[in-house]
């Protein structure tokens, strides 16, 4: 058999078995004309096919081993964490990874995901860290990792509030690093909400959101129902029955304990996140109403088969994307949810993206 035979039939192999797993070259969405185009023509993993570890081709196996196993495999420990008392005496914190690192190295803040934790966010931290060698701030939210709730007020999604006073902490801690942002799952709410309210105001050169669900009010509905009916239940365990003296004012306590899937918890606990109505809280919560004010170069990043923020979440805005000079949207075929495990090393392609994607606006 000749060398191109044999060559013929391998390069055969390779496609059936990239077939079976599902890898693609990633898709992208952007306005071709726009500043943002020449530094995805510098990112080589775009031109690659995103081929998931061979055994998590599967969704929702795959999001089993982030969720399950892998988040119990990795070995961290932070340097402090810095509790925050809010303006409105609510408590927030900070946890630090690289603290001790010169002053002027960059630092990348991250904004968790619906119930994170300093323990649930050690992958991305170690990775982001270990890809970048920059300082890493992770932003906790109200009522995250047991932090005390002495202000009955929580968000889903966090307050750009909150986060502008943890940033001028870093900032005053750190004046001379400069700041880039990672939002992940739901902290891809309080980052995009935060950048389109902030315009150029902001500290950040450069943001990545991971698995956004676009419009806040709708993303819920798309959530696979298992997974829906499994967080509602983690809210309650995280953020409701610890603080219950907390609570105990809030009229509509049990109507939200009555919920049974995020759809209907988002719908009904607008009170507890310090609102009157629903209406008013999605106007100052949903970062949807603010894309088309972000300023800054901002990569998203979202996989087809995610069971948890749907694809189906970023139909109704491709065309807005397009128009906009320093945004792109990437999407890849497989990946779960916050997962994009790839290799038999089962390494994160997502953070392996970000650092890269970061380090052209060092």
């Amino acid at each position: 058999m000749s060398i191109s035979t044999l060559n013929k039939i391998k390069v055969l192999g390779s496609e059936l078995f990239d077939l079976v797993l599902g890898a693609e070259q990633p898709k992208m969405y952007y306005d071709p004309k726009g500043k943002i185009k020449d530094v995805l023509e510098k990112l080589p993993q775009l031109k690659q096919k995103y081929r998931p570890t061979p055994w998590l081709s599967n969704t929702h196996v795959h999001l089993l081993y982030f969720d399950v196993i892998k988040k119990k495999t990795i070995k961290l420990e932070y340097d402090r964490i810095d509790q925050l008392t809010m303006q409105d005496g609510g408590v927030t914190a900070i946890a630090w990874y690289g603290y001790d690192l010169p002053p002027e190295t960059p630092t990348v803040v991250i904004m968790h995901t619906i119930t994170g934790t300093p323990e649930s966010m050690r992958e991305l931290v170690k990775d982001l860290h270990t890809y970048t060698g920059w300082r890493i701030a992770l932003c906790l939210r109200r009522g995250h990792a047991g932090l005390p709730m002495p202000v009955p007020r929580i968000s889903l999604f966090g307050l750009t509030s909150d986060l502008r006073e943890q940033l001028n902490h870093i900032q005053t801690l750190f004046p001379a690093s400069d700041l880039y942002a990672v939002g992940s799952s739901a902290g891809t709410g309080l980052l995009v909400r935060y950048l389109g309210e902030q315009g150029s105001d902001t500290p950040f050169k450069a943001a990545f959101a991971m698995c956004p669900g676009y419009n806040t009010e709708i993303g819920f509905k798309n959530v696979h129902p298992f997974y829906s009916k499994m967080m509602t239940k983690k809210l309650f365990k995280y953020f409701i029955y610890p603080y219950q003296n907390t609570w105990s004012q809030v009229a509509s306590l049990d109507k939200v304990l009555a919920t049974t899937n995020l759809e209907a918890f988002e719908k009904a606990y607008f009170e507890m996140a310090g609102f009157e109505d629903y209406q008013s809280y999605c106007q100052a919560i949903n970062p949807i109403y603010v894309l088309e004010n972000i300023k800054i170069p901002l990569m998203v990043l979202n996989a087809e088969d995610d069971p948890v923020c749907s694809i189906k979440n970023l139909d109704p805005y491709k065309d807005v994307v397009r128009q906009m000079e320093n945004i792109a949207v990437i999407t890849t075929k497989k990946g779960s949810h916050c997962g994009f495990y790839e290799s038999l090393e089962v390494k994160s392609w997502a953070s392996r993206l970000m650092a890269d994607f970061f380090k052209h606006y060092s």
